[in-house]
This record gives C-alpha cells, sequence and structure tokens, in this order.
C-alpha cells in the first residue's frame, strides 16, 4: 500500500461519524463521496502552496492534522471516542502495528456503537421534543394546527392573497434547532425560494396553508410531521421555521409563461412550415430544359 493511501485510508477511519445521520449506510456514503472527492482538493491545494512558496512545518503541521482529526470527532453526534486510546492507535497504525481488531471485526463492532448512538440520540430528540410541544401549547399566542404535532405564532399579519393546499408559494425562511442552531435558509440561497407544498414535509406544507403574502410565521414542527428519523438532520428533532410569504402562488406565472412560450412555439412553427413549403416548391418544380 502506498503513503498516500495509508493516509487516506487512516482519514477515512478516523472521521467515521461524519454528518447528521449516524447509519452505518449514511456514513459509507459520507466516506464514499469525501474519498472521491478529496484528491481534487489536494491537488488545488498543492497548487496554491506552490504559488504562494509555503514553508513546511511539519512539527505544526502534524499537530494541526491532530486538531482537525479531534475537532471533527466532536462532530460526530453520540460517538464518545476513548481519545488516548485513539492516539495510541494512530502511533500504532503508523508504525505498522496490527490492530486490535481485524477490518471485519473493527467495521461490524463501528455499525453496532453507530446504530446504538443513534437510537439514544432519536429517544433524546423525540422526548425534548414532545415536553417543549406541551409546553409551548400553553402559551397564550401559539396556535395549534394538528394537536401535539404541529404550532405556529404569527409574527406579522399579511393582507395580500392565502397559501392553499398544493400551491407552490415563493417563500423567505429560515429554519433552526430546539437549541436555535440554523440549518438552512432562504438567505443561503440568495433570495425568496419557491417550493411545491406536495414536495415538502408534512409539518411544513400544512403550517403554510392559510397563510397570506406578506404575513410571518414561526412554525413548530414536531418530528412525527419533519423528518422523525430519516434525512440527513439529528433523527427526532423538533423544527423551527420562520417564514415569510413573498407570492401566495407561482403556478399562474408558470401557466402563463409556458402559454407564452407555447404561443411563440406555435408562431414559429407557422412560418417555418410556410416557409418549408415555398422551399419544398421551389425544389420541386422542374426546371426549363
Amino acid at each position: 500500500m502506498s503513503k498516500k493511501s495509508q493516509i487516506a485510508k487512516i482519514i477515512c477511519l478516523t472521521l467515521l461519524c461524519f454528518g447528521s445521520s449516524l447509519t452505518a449506510a449514511d456514513y459509507s456514503q459520507k466516506v464514499g463521496s469525501n474519498s472521491q472527492g478529496s484528491m481534487p482538493a489536494l491537488e488545488a491545494a498543492a497548487q496554491e502552496s506552490k504559488k504562494a512558496d509555503v514553508s513546511i512545518d511539519m512539527d505544526k503541521l502534524s499537530r494541526a492534522f491532530g486538531n482537525f482529526i479531534g475537532r471533527n470527532l466532536q462532530t460526530s453526534p453520540g460517538m464518545k471516542f476513548n481519545i488516548e486510546n485513539l492516539i495510541e492507535g494512530i502511533k500504532e497504525g503508523a508504525a505498522g502495528k496490527p490492530s486490535p481488531l481485524s477490518e471485519k471485526e473493527y467495521e461490524a463492532m463501528m455499525a453496532a456503537a453507530q446504530e446504538k448512538a443513534f437510537k439514544e440520540m432519536a429517544d433524546k430528540n423525540l422526548k425534548a421534543a414532545n415536553e417543549f410541544i406541551s409546553k409551548n401549547s400553553k402559551e397564550s399566542n401559539v396556535k395549534e394546527i394538528v394537536p401535539e404535532k404541529l404550532q405556529y405564532l404569527i409574527l406579522k399579519e399579511g393582507n395580500g392573497p392565502e397559501v392553499t393546499a398544493h400551491a407552490s408559494p415563493k417563500i423567505l425562511y429560515s429554519g433552526k434547532y430546539q437549541n436555535g442552531t440554523v440549518f438552512g435558509s432562504s438567505e443561503e440561497t440568495g433570495g425568496p425560494i419557491t417550493i411545491p407544498l406536495d414536495q415538502t414535509i408534512p409539518g411544513f406544507s400544512k403550517g403554510l396553508v392559510g397563510m397570506k403574502e406578506g404575513e410571518k410565521r414561526r412554525l413548530f414542527v414536531h418530528p412525527d410531521l419533519g423528518y422523525g428519523t430519516m434525512g440527513q438532520l439529528p433523527p427526532n428533532e423538533l423544527l423551527i421555521f420562520d417564514i415569510e410569504v413573498v407570492k401566495a402562488d407561482t403556478a399562474d406565472e408558470k401557466d402563463k409563461k409556458e402559454n407564452s412560450d407555447k404561443d411563440q412555439s406555435s408562431e414559429s412553427s407557422d412560418e417555418e412550415d410556410f416557409f418549408f413549403e415555398e422551399d419544398d416548391v421551389e425544389e420541386t418544380a422542374p426546371t426549363a430544359k
């Protein structure tokens, strides 16, 4: 095995639990995508270092690499590694000493640890979500759409057309976890987004129905109407969305555009047919002898 392959393997094995989901399948997909995209990034970094004439301090670089591994271990929810043993494992691996587990044993044990951590986190988050929804229902301005599953608070009144079921409203939004951590927003995409209600989670679509243009609403979505234990977010997380409706439905605009495109296409087709017929006559007309 080449030195580069050894380093790549160390990175893959130590960065095991990246991402929100802790299932073995998600991990495998994550590692696969990371490993495929790592070489272009390394090559780009190498080109930059040549341009900048970077001096190399292997002591600092080694410690920085260890720091990188340590930081990413902290983003592995539920997995509590023994840091001292992890360091010893790196030393032994670098020295060519055998692992305390075979690759098969390692994979089986890691998968079991991931599933255990995933279940514990899912149970913990579900309990926290139930407690939050129950307490929040007692707030005077909070209204329920689905009892104990979906609540909302009006932050700003609107006075335009209402969002209806199956619509495709244009909205501004931000989504966060119960602890306040933001996991997504329309600001990240550069402005309002159009979202078909039939293609999103039930809590989000049900929460938008009835909102008026200009209205701003805060949704509290229980995991049963959110992502539950599926998707890339932490399992059974309660989700909080701040949503402002810019336009109640963009379907009319889409239909008008499609009809306009069809009309233009039809006119263009008629012209093409006309000229084709004229050319066709010229091509097929007998020549004088």
